[in-house]
């Protein structure tokens, strides 16, 4: 099953057709990776059998490998994925570890979360400062319910909530402490380069920020600029090539303290700022 498997995806072009191979087998037989091995000489379920090439078919067509588990994991935690919003991905969970700086991990606070898609970065951060409130910000009504879903069940509904609704028309900027984003910011002309796992299948809403890619930027820095509290910090993912326009939009919006960092693919994948004090 294995071998004829990743012999399919391999066909197909999946890069790490034998690893996703042994996930959707185990997936789709209720086991563990690691139990494929001690049950591996045994007769596989027709059952099994016909769920597996359902999804090495669905796989085969560049479905995303997550939206066929239908979880994935992000910042230690296990969240609800299908296409409704972006798949959560490792590069962001530098945009986490930096928002978590510039938050105290025993004083309650409040955290924002524009274009919360899945709530990942909400979650992350609520999971690690348990005396911190949050709320996610999402115009699009399919992944505001894959946020709250998540938050469910992460156990963590009791200390935030979704605003259904444009960034624009949201009101609670003059109460966070932080704001993070993971904004749309492919520009327009791009999207059809796209892997076609991202293309095809992520909300476009979520993947096109305009013919330069800084339109949701703007955005946001203009709205932080007029209506954030003093001394809050605000945190964007960004993409590779944005960091130097990103940090320029907020310097000439008054922000200071404006600073970056990469991923771990050593591509700059974090901007923040702080709002002074005055």
């Amino acid at each position: 099953m294995l071998a004829e498997g990743a012999a399919q995806l391999q066909a197909a072009g999946i890069d790490t057709a034998r690893l996703e191979t042994r996930w959707l087998l185990a997936h789709v037989a209720d086991l563990q990776s690691s139990d494929i091995l001690t049950v591996g000489r045994e007769i596989v379920p027709a059952e099994v059998r016909g769920a597996f090439m359902a999804a090495i078919a669905r796989r085969m067509a560049h479905e995303p490998l997550q939206h066929i588990l239908g979880t994935t994991e992000f910042y230690g935690l296990e969240f609800l994925c299908d296409a409704r919003a972006l798949i959560p991905r490792p590069d962001s969970e530098c945009v986490v570890e930096e928002a978590l700086k510039r938050i105290p991990a025993n004083n309650p606070v409040q955290i924002a979360d524009l274009g919360t898609g899945s709530g990942c970065l909400l979650a992350s951060l609520l999971a690690n400062r348990p005396h911190a409130q949050g709320r996610g910000v999402e115009a699009n009504p399919a992944a505001a319910g894959l946020a709250r879903e998540n938050l469910v069940r992460l156990g963590l509904s009791d200390r935030a909530d979704i605003f259904e609704g444009s960034w624009t028309s949201w009101q609670g900027w003059g109460a966070a402490d932080l704001i993070i984003s993971n904004p749309p910011y492919i520009a327009s002309g791009e999207i059809d380069n796209l892997m076609p796992e991202v293309r095809a299948h992520d909300p476009m809403d979520a993947l096109d920020g305009g013919p330069d890619g800084l339109v949701a930027y703007r955005q946001i820095i203009t709205l932080a600029a007029a209506n954030m509290k003093p001394g809050g910090w605000l945190v964007f993912e960004i993409g590779h090539d944005q960091r130097e326009a990103v940090s320029a939009l907020l310097q000439e919006a008054g922000f200071a303290g404006i600073d970056s960092s990469k991923d771990l693919g050593g591509n700059d994948r974090a901007v923040w700022a702080q709002l002074p004090d005055l």
